[in-house]
């Protein structure tokens, strides 16, 4: 038998049914009022807008300087009516967090005006430290930016940009040594087409090569993963197949300092982005590669499109991004249009069997504006990805700390200097720098087994 929802007039026709026989014919009407409003049939406008529960104001200034903002109690109770529009109906992600309607609380409108918007306030605060600042540096074109990676000897931060057809073949680099930063182009020998994933390792960039075919700068192309020594120009092919099977986007990477093996994403972005010429051979996957024996193993493959991967400071624990709200088809080549409802979780992983392989996958944290683009693991645990118009930190267990709000797409992020507390986004449209006190891993230290 269904269960038969009450409505608010129904309620009301039942208290008045209780309490009619209390009342004599001359009672005051004051005394019957009272009684409603003892009984809690009657409420007021000010009960509608402000929900048991709701904290009010939801935001205020906080911290050292006017760009900090601190969110009480996660915002988890709002007064009504509050709406934030999606991109249900478009494909196209909606506006974020910030961008929500709540007009019985004008404290959140400080929210949209910030640099940083803090969650966890005590935790938060320290990572800012005394004077967090943060700037945007240099206007770049809407493509895809990817794969940054500072080099400390050289004191200059490489990144790629992944312009579809008729493609882009040099990366850029931002020359860190000059003041203000300057912005140019590289071109490695041979050249490396849209290197989506970078990290450094023992000397010599990382790259996890998207792009593939043999038309662009007259060379052939192919997905897989590369090295560049920064100081002779020269690259090195690694790998770049899975058993003849070409690989569909290598996208993120890092490298094992235990033993030197590489562990990468393989989604299939590259297709729905133009960068390939093949469609995908391979289901969507994450894999180890060993460089000393060539093997590549699959270490997972129940992600819809996984993206991010970075490993815990000690070595135990894997995280990989899922952003398959963001796919398309491998049939039609349409691009990859936003699924308000897909996936848009950064989960974590166990490392077993000394290390081969990863279970116990759980999620630990659910995108709240666009997806978990670029994923990498400060000094201290912190877990930290680009999500949309911005980069959220938190904790090892997913616990949201605080969100640094750009007004470009964030795709990834490295730290650089010799503090390691300095922190560079970039993404469509955009390159920006934080100054906090957030250290990341000094990778220059990790040396090959």
């Amino acid at each position: 038998m269904p269960t038969q929802y009450i409505g608010r007039a129904d309620c009301l026709s039942k208290s008045f049914a209780t309490i009619i026989p209390l009342l004599t014919m001359n009672a005051e009407m004051s005394s019957m009022l009272f009684a409603l409003a003892s009984l809690g049939v009657l409420s007021s406008s000010t009960a509608q807008e402000f929900p048991s529960g709701v904290s009010s104001p939801v935001a205020a200034a906080c911290g050292s300087s006017d760009n900090i903002v601190c969110v009480d109690r996660y915002a988890s109770v709002l007064p009504h009516h509050f709406f934030r529009a999606s991109g249900a109906d478009n494909g196209t992600q909606g506006p974020g967090f910030e961008a929500t309607s709540v007009p019985n609380d004008t404290s959140f409108g400080l929210i949209s005006k910030a640099d940083f918007v803090v969650y966890d306030k005590k935790r938060g605060l320290e990572i800012l430290g005394s004077e967090p600042t943060y700037d945007f540096v240099f206007e770049v074109s809407g493509a895809v930016h990817e794969a940054p990676v500072w080099v400390p000897s050289l004191n200059k931060l490489f990144l790629s940009q992944l312009a579809p057809p008729p493609g882009y073949l040099p990366q850029l680099v931002v020359d860190l040594n000059q003041d203000p930063p300057t912005l140019g182009e590289y071109l490695s020998d041979p050249p490396v087409y849209a290197p989506n994933g970078g990290t450094f390792y023992d000397g010599l960039i990382y790259w996890g090569a998207s792009g593939s075919n043999n038309s662009i700068g007259g060379t052939e192309q192919r997905t897989g993963i590369r090295t560049l020594d920064p100081h002779t120009n020269k690259t090195k092919v690694l790998l770049n197949n899975y058993f003849g099977y070409y690989f569909n986007c290598v996208d993120d990477l890092f490298v094992d300092p235990a033993d030197g093996s590489v562990w990468f994403t393989d989604p299939r972005y590259s297709w729905f982005n133009k960068l390939t010429d093949t469609p995908p051979q391979l289901k969507a996957a994450s894999y180890r590669f060993d460089p000393a024996t060539g093997e590549t193993i699959v270490v997972d493959d129940s992600l819809g499109e996984p993206n991010g991967i970075a490993l815990s400071p000690d070595g135990k624990h894997v995280y990989i991004s899922d952003t398959g709200a963001v796919s398309g088809s491998i049939v039609v080549h349409n691009g990859s249009p936003f699924n308000q409802t897909g996936t848009r979780a950064i989960y974590k992983y166990d490392r077993t069997d000394g290390g081969k392989h990863i279970t116990n996958k759980r999620p630990i944290f659910y995108a709240y504006d666009g997806v978990p683009d670029g994923l990498k693991v400060a000094e201290n645990g912190y877990v930290v990805t680009g999500t949309g118009l911005g980069v959220d930190v938190m904790d090892s267990a997913g616990s949201l700390i605080l969100r640094i709000q750009t007004n470009y797409t964030v795709q990834n992020f490295a730290w650089v200097g010799p503090n390691l507390t300095e922190f560079w986004m970039m993404g469509q449209g955009g390159i920006s720098r934080v100054r906090w006190d957030l250290k990341g891993q000094d990778l220059a230290k990790v040396k090959s087994p």
